[in-house]
């Protein structure tokens, strides 16, 4: 079982070098904000990154996200690789602005590249189907397509849509 640290608790052992922050956001959510000093490991990849990562064994390691339930699926791949100095901060980078830390980026996404994913492919799956339910049988082709590129996406690390949406005039930040 993950166990959890608040952000002002997180802020005290970050301050006094006895632990390692990682941010397990997409890089786009990293570069628009991220906690001051924090390694960027996405989730995606973080079972090679950790692997490679040259990690000190004396600092415990807290994992982030933007609420938790990422930092908290971190935690539990990298107990298996370093043991149970691993911490979750509870909340995420939400609740770290909320006590009033600092953050550092670029400025704050209108969107993650990551969200933008997911709303594209769910309407395109649901037309599909709705499609499909109203007579237009390649509707449920098209809806079981993009939801095995969605899987292949998830289970590769690397979506198509999401390199396009990267390119978007929206996503571009100053």
């Amino acid at each position: 079982m993950t166990v959890t640290i608040s952000a002002p608790e997180a802020h005290r052992l970050l301050a006094s070098g006895a632990a390692l922050l990682i941010d397990v956001r997409e890089p786009d959510e990293f570069r628009a904000s991220h906690i001051p000093h924090a390694a960027s490991m996405p989730l995606g990849a973080l079972p090679t990154l950790l692997a490679d990562a040259d990690l000190p064994a004396d600092r415990l390691l807290i994992f982030q996200c933007q609420k938790g339930a990422r930092g908290g699926r971190a935690c539990a791949l990298a107990e298996a690789l370093v043991g149970d100095r691993v911490r979750n901060l509870d909340g995420g980078i939400d609740a770290w602005s909320a006590a009033g830390l600092p953050l550092v980026g670029l400025g704050a996404p209108r969107m993650s590249i990551f969200r933008q994913v997911q709303m594209i492919v769910g309407v395109l799956v649901f037309a599909g189907t709705l499609a499909g339910l109203m007579g237009f049988a390649p509707g449920f082709y098209a809806a079981g397509f993009f939801g095995f590129m969605l899987a292949f996406a998830g289970a590769s690390g690397w979506c198509g849509l999401g390199l396009a949406l990267q390119r978007m005039p929206w996503n571009r930040m100053a």
